[in-house]
């Protein structure tokens, strides 16, 4: 189950948002991931709030208020290769959903293993 965090400037419509949301989405299914297995939130910063260096690591371009930083939470197991097509699906597509640089878009892997997930109730499904 991914848990998917996406963090940008306030000010963009729920449209776009929600069409960025789809885009990390399809991403994920055509990676093996369930369709039904959709957890997502956004968090909107204000003015001060959502930091970020513009050009790091030795971006050509740099960003601009448009940025986005994709957090995505999930059990360990994928290869670097899943990982890196992954990546770059998800660049592009939520790139084209917001119409931005797909330099403007960074992406999070955070692994846990797998007994640390509590799906329901509580439950450790998943732990020995």
């Amino acid at each position: 189950m991914p848990l998917v965090t996406m963090t940008l400037n306030a000010g963009r419509d729920a449209k776009t948002i929600e069409a960025m949301l789809d885009a990390v989405h399809a991403s994920l299914v055509d990676a093996g991931v369930p369709p039904n297995d959709r957890f997502q939130r956004v968090i909107e910063g204000g003015p001060g709030t959502f930091r970020y260096d513009g050009q790091y690591p030795d971006l050509a371009k740099p960003r601009d208020e448009r940025f986005v930083l994709i957090e995505i939470l999930w059990s360990v197991g994928r290869s670097v290769k899943v990982k890196r097509a992954l990546a770059a699906a998800i660049a592009s597509r939520v790139a084209a959903a917001a119409g931005i640089d797909p330099a403007n878009v960074m992406l999070v892997f955070i692994e846990t293993a797998w007994e640390n997930w509590a799906f329901s109730r509580g439950t450790l499904l998943h732990a020995a």
